[in-house]
């Protein structure tokens, strides 16, 4: 897998590590993300029980996994966080920020309710190591109950999978290089997978609301600069839920 840091200054800072060319190929690629600040990490999305022995040695190269005191989940599915259980083996006081609309789910995976901090639909904020971030709320892209995240002093925003892609094996580039191509890998997962072009807006209303310099999705590439405007206009223009006539 690729590791690469986003954001550093002072003691504040993203890492991402994706394109894991040595995975089975049944399994969709995915982007994990790793927030530091002040010595205590957190965990964006994990992934699934498959990856979670080279996540947890890839980051540990560049951060002691003891001091990760807490994952996010944006939603329930278990290419998120499948891999739940072994980080809390490794941490029995893990805490588990979720959507409060997925608690009762996620609790099958044998996550125990002491360790989950349920977040409402409004959103709301996680405080790492003093620094706190914004958890906005992006139900029906394409969970339900499903949220995201902005850190307002890096000026990055995980998006889950919202700008997800689904790129050829042999892709390598954790960026966007040219967003016009991009589209095609992107355009059939969010016109399937996300059904409401009301939540649509609304999300896109919060995104515009706030200073982003990178947008950062669980699948696919990192849109950073003026691709991050380029993905939101797309994706306002996108008609969500429309993709069910090409199934047979």
């Amino acid at each position: 897998m690729r590791v690469e840091q986003l954001y550093k200054k002072n003691a504040h800072s993203w890492m991402v590590m994706g394109r894991d060319a040595e995975r089975r190929e049944e399994v969709i690629d995915t982007n994990h993300y790793l927030i530091q600040n002040n010595g205590r990490g957190l965990l964006l999305d994990p992934g699934g029980v498959e990856n979670f022995s080279v996540v947890a040695a890839e980051f540990s190269k560049h951060f002691e996994l003891a001091n990760v005191e807490a994952i996010f989940a944006s939603h329930q599915d278990p290419d998120v966080i499948s891999s739940l259980p072994l980080w809390i083996q490794a941490n029995p006081d893990l805490i588990v920020y979720m959507p409060k609309i997925w608690v009762s789910f996620i609790t099958h995976f044998g996550v125990k309710l002491e360790n989950i901090r349920p977040i409402p639909d409004e959103g709301g904020v996680i405080t790492l190591g003093g620094h706190d971030l914004e958890v906005v709320p992006a139900h029906y892209l394409h969970s339900s109950g499903n949220l995201s995240v902005y850190d307002p002093q890096s000026k990055i925003f995980f998006s889950g999978d919202i700008g997800a892609a689904l790129l050829p094996d042999d892709s390598t580039e954790l960026f966007v290089t040219n967003f016009d191509e991009h589209t095609q890998y992107m355009e059939y997962f969010h016109r399937r997978w996300m059904p409401s072009n009301t939540a649509k807006m609304r999300w896109i209303a919060e995104v515009r609301k706030r200073d982003v310099e990178m947008l950062c999705p669980q699948h696919g590439a990192i849109f950073r600069g003026e691709d991050v405007a380029r993905f939101l206009s797309w994706f306002e223009n996108l008609d969500l839920g429309s993709a069910w006539s090409n199934v047979r």
